[in-house]
C-alpha cells in the first residue's frame, strides 16, 4: 500500500434534527486517522525493525506500524473531543446528552492512578508484561540461531557426502580394467 494508515476505518454519529417535525436520522461521517512519528523516532524504530521477522505473528514492523497508526488516531479523536466541549462552552453548539454520557463512561472506565496502592500495580503489570514479550523474543531468536546452525551442518554434510561419492566414482573409474579394442 502506498499510503499506511488504521486498518479500519472511523466513523462518528452525526444526528440530522429535520424541521418538519419527523423523527431525527442518524448518518455516519468518515474520519480521517493518521499516525506519524518526528525522524529520529522513525531512523530509531526502523534500526530497531531490521530483521526482525516471525511469520506466524506478523513482522514486529507491521505491528508497531499499527500501533502507531492508533495511537494517531487516538490522538486526534481526543483533539475533536476536546474542541467538541470548547464549542459548547462558547456556546456554538447545544450540548448534546448523549456525547456527555459516552464521555462519562470513557472517563468512569479510566483507572485512577491518584491512589498511591494502584500505580505500583499498574508499573508491576506492565513490566510483567513486556518481560514476557522480552522472552517471547529472545526464544524466538535462539530458536532460529539453533535452525540456522542445524541448516549450516545439514548443508556442510551434504557437500561432504557429495565430495565422497564424486571421490569414489572417480576411483572406480581408474580401477576398471580397459578392454582390448579389435581392429579390422
Amino acid at each position: 500500500p502506498k499510503e499506511i494508515g488504521i486498518p479500519t476505518n472511523a466513523y462518528f454519529a452525526v444526528e440530522d434534527i429535520h424541521d418538519d417535525g419527523t423523527a431525527a436520522t442518524k448518518t455516519f461521517e468518515h474520519v480521517p486517522s493518521e499516525i506519524g512519528a518526528e525522524e529520529a523516532e522513525e531512523i530509531g524504530v526502523e534500526h530497531l525493525l531490521r530483521d526482525i521477522k516471525d511469520n506466524s505473528v506478523g513482522t514486529l514492523a507491521t505491528r508497531v506500524t499499527h500501533q502507531l497508526t492508533s495511537l494517531r488516531g487516538l490522538a486526534e479523536r481526543l483533539t475533536e473531543i476536546r474542541t467538541y466541549l470548547q464549542h459548547v462552552l462558547d456556546d456554538k453548539l447545544p450540548v448534546n446528552s448523549e456525547i456527555i454520557q459516552n464521555l462519562q463512561d470513557i472517563f468512569n472506565l479510566l483507572p485512577n492512578l491518584a491512589i498511591p496502592d494502584d500505580a505500583p500495580a499498574f508499573t508491576v503489570q506492565t513490566n510483567d508484561e513486556y518481560a514476557l514479550i522480552y522472552v517471547s523474543a529472545m526464544a524466538r531468536t535462539i530458536i532460529a540461531l539453533h535452525d540456522l546452525i542445524n541448516n549450516k551442518i545439514e548443508n556442510r554434510q551434504a557437500e561432504l557426502d557429495a565430495d565422497a561419492k564424486e571421490t569414489e566414482s572417480k576411483a572406480n573409474v581408474e580401477l576398471k580394467p580397459v578392454e582390448a579394442v579389435e581392429t579390422k
